[in-house]
């Protein structure tokens, strides 16, 4: 399954609209996908969200998409 997150890049300062980030993974479900950007990154997630059908779609025709791996 492939999820949405929005972030903000640091969990110090309070997080603004303007500064929302997007990355992009494949995992199992929504807390493997939680679990996963909290372990690799500094990251403050603001949500994960399940993209499928025409969802997916859609944001892979994005030029920003593009599925985050950590290792």
């Amino acid at each position: 399954m492939i999820f949405k997150v929005n972030y903000q890049e640091t969990k110090l300062r309070n997080p603004k609209r303007e500064d929302t980030q997007t990355l992009y993974l494949e995992a199992g479900s929504v807390v493997e996908a939680r679990e996963l950007v909290e372990q690799n990154t500094p990251y403050n997630i603001e949500l994960v969200q399940l993209i499928d059908g025409k969802y997916l779609e859609y944001e892979q025709n994005s030029p920003d998409f593009k599925l985050a791996e950590f290792n």
